[in-house]
């Protein structure tokens, strides 16, 4: 290691204990300070480290959480970066916070949440040994634009790192449609018996990219996810390396089912969820984790931020979910529709950086799908209030019976007239964010937590 590199390190470390000791916080700026000495600090402090790096639209960080457990059942010395600060400078934090200059002589694991965007940034200095590609929808187009510039943001990230092997989701049509200097292996659903379908006409990514024509669907899991192929070429769902056999049971709560034949069960709703836990699955196999250990990493893997995350306010119970595009929300949408008992419902857009400023992605979301809960109190909150409001009017929710509450802190002090014990918050980014302050703020979580 340089002088250069272990001045910049030492700093860092002592930023961040600053902050942490005496302002209770700090994810990122000492990563920010530790660059800004070495541009190249982050090759220098990864480098005792086997990296898995967990990049894409959705699902990163519940992912990234996965993994994480399912690896430190065989590899305890592991670290991750839990806050979301997925960008180069919060990835130099984490490794800041773990960093001792003694030389160790096992294995060092690190599991990376990684922006899309800021992929390119972290493998010119990080040579992972996998990249996994969770999906790629349309989401912040101010930021991103179309799938296929994200995408390619992916793959010029991971051919940095040409050695690396990227694990991608099979069921995906744009994670076959070029090809790559890295070697590929897919995971994917085989759990339904061939039909014939084809994905709705708002749906993205469902050209060939070989011939152009429309794609067909042996089976779709939702959105533009399935047993795809092209009735015009020999474009068709790549053969995959590991897959769900079999879906036992999935609710508001809970997933049960089947991967090559082993049952297991993650502690969050929602059939997107189980693609996140197929991919912590992939990684755990490459890295030789038996199935056993598999399934404890899975048990023991808690709910994250703001992913189904749920907060006691008086006697009522809030359930907290990120959204941020359409899919996600489609997907969050119809996972709640399966609660059983009646709740109430508060959407809260904020349209900062973070979130995407472009707030048209909430019109082509099934908002529509709310007619059908057994909803008894629709809420609409955030610096867009007026934006959120119009849009659930649209989607069927009477005017008179929508309560708009600019005010967060406000909203929060209503939580206790909802005529039901549970409800559920759907939120972008900077609104859980600022949910989750006012919330420690009025004394309901710790702050951090």
């Amino acid at each position: 290691m340089s002088i250069r590199s272990s001045f910049a390190i030492t700093v860092g470390k002592t930023t961040r204990w600053g902050l942490h000791t005496f302002f209770k916080g700090g994810s990122s700026l000492p990563g920010v300070i530790t660059k800004k000495l070495d541009p190249t600090v982050l090759g220098a402090l990864a480098k005792d480290f086997e990296v898995v790096i967990v990049t894409g639209t959705n699902g990163k960080t519940l992912t990234t959480a996965l993994t994480y457990q399912v690896l430190k059942q065989k590899y305890p010395d592991i670290i991750t970066n839990p806050t979301g600060a997925n960008m180069q400078q919060g990835i130099i934090s984490t490794f800041l916070t773990h960093h001792s200059f003694k030389k160790t002589t096992h294995k060092k694991i690190a599991v990376l949440e990684v922006d899309e965007a800021s992929l390119v940034h972290v493998t010119k200095y990080i040579k992972p040994k996998a990249i996994l590609f969770t999906n790629v929808f349309r989401d912040q187009m101010d930021r991103f634009g179309e799938i296929y510039t994200i995408y390619r943001m992916m793959t010029d990230g991971a051919a940095l790192a040409p050695n690396a092997t990227i694990v991608s989701n099979g069921d995906a049509p744009i994670f076959n449609s070029v090809e790559t200097v890295n070697p590929r292996i897919y995971f994917g659903f085989d759990h339904l018996p061939d039909g014939e379908e084809m994905a709705h006409f708002n749906t993205d990514g469902v050209l060939c990219p070989h011939c152009q024509n429309i794609l067909h669907y042996k089976f779709i899991t939702y959105s533009n996810l399935g047993k795809y192929y092209c009735p015009n070429c020999d474009f068709k769902r790549p053969e995959l390396a590991y897959r769900l056999t079999e879906m036992v049971h999935t609710d508001h709560e809970s997933s049960e089912f089947k991967i090559e034949g082993e049952t297991f069960k993650i502690n969050v709703g929602g059939l997107y969820n189980v693609y996140n836990a197929l991919s912590a699955y992939s990684i755990g196999r490459i890295f030789d984790v038996p199935p056993a250990d598999i399934r404890k990493g899975f048990e023991l893997s808690e709910k994250v931020f703001g992913r189904q995350e749920s907060i006691k306010v008086g006697d009522k119970e809030i359930i907290i979910n990120l959204v941020k595009n359409p899919v996600g929300l489609n997907q969050i949408l119809e996972m709640i529709a399966l609660d059983p008992e009646p709740f109430s419902l508060v959407s809260v857009l904020n349209a900062n950086y973070a979130d995407g400023i472009d707030i048209s992605w909430i019109w082509d979301a099934n908002y529509e799908k709310i007619q059908d809960m057994n909803i008894q109190q629709v809420t609409a909150s955030g610096e867009r209030v007026e934006d959120i409001a119009i849009r659930l009017e649209v989607a069927g929710v009477p005017k008179e019976d929508l309560k708009v509450i600019p005010n967060l802190q406000d909203v929060i002090k209503d939580f206790k007239n909802a005529p039901t014990n549970r409800i559920y918050v759907l939120a972008t980014y900077t609104a859980v964010l600022q949910l989750r302050k006012e919330l420690a703020n009025q004394g309901h979580v710790k702050e951090g937590m």
